[in-house]
């Protein structure tokens, strides 16, 4: 089960971004601060759900959250600066956009550039240990495949619906064949 806080005493937020690996589009994050002592029978990990229990979960995420937050860096902007260092930003993009603003962070992975003036706790596969980063997971992972599939239909060869724009045979083919699109992060080894 997961748990609902790290530090009972502090309004926290759960971040997590989704979008790294991939060949195209944005990192996306979400900051999201759930009440104390939150349960949720299903929420979880957004890796261990299907799509339709991540869309259900989304609208109960919206609804209960105290403030969430839903960000992207573009590849362009990835491009620039780098992957690792987008997915930072992307984060504390979220974190500027809650409307509460929180006392500790408590972020998904191992490294993170601090946020000024709020406290931070890495934590590896947070996402499977803590219920906020499971539900900042939830939101990124929903809004990214939203976007992607809209994307996808302006360029419907590389099958950006089913793949989000990870590496996958059908994705690099498409690449090889038709040339990398408007929305591919030019710094990728794309085939």
């Amino acid at each position: 089960m997961l748990k609902s806080h790290y530090n009972a005493d502090a309004i926290e937020a759960g971040l997590d971004e989704v979008g790294r690996g991939c060949l195209a589009g944005p990192v996306v994050a979400a900051a999201v601060i759930l009440p104390k002592d939150y349960t949720h029978p299903i929420l979880n990990d957004s890796k261990q759900l299907t799509r339709q229990q991540r869309e259900i979960l989304r609208v109960d995420i919206e609804r209960d959250a105290i403030a969430w937050a839903v960000a992207e860096v573009s590849h362009e902007e990835i491009d620039r600066i780098n992957i690792l260092k987008a997915s930072f930003l992307a984060m504390h993009r979220a974190v500027d956009a809650l409307t509460v603003r929180p006392e500790h962070l408590l972020v998904d992975g191992n490294r993170f550039i601090p946020y000024p003036m709020i406290p931070h706790t890495c934590i590896i596969k947070g996402d499977a240990h803590y219920l906020s980063i499971a539900a900042a997971s939830i939101l990124a992972k929903t809004y990214r495949d939203d976007l992607m599939e809209r994307l996808g239909a302006e360029f419907p060869a590389y099958g950006w619906a089913q793949n989000v724009g990870y590496p996958t045979p059908h994705h690099r083919d498409a690449i090889r064949q038709h040339g990398p699109t408007k929305y591919h992060r030019m710094s990728f080894r794309l085939v």
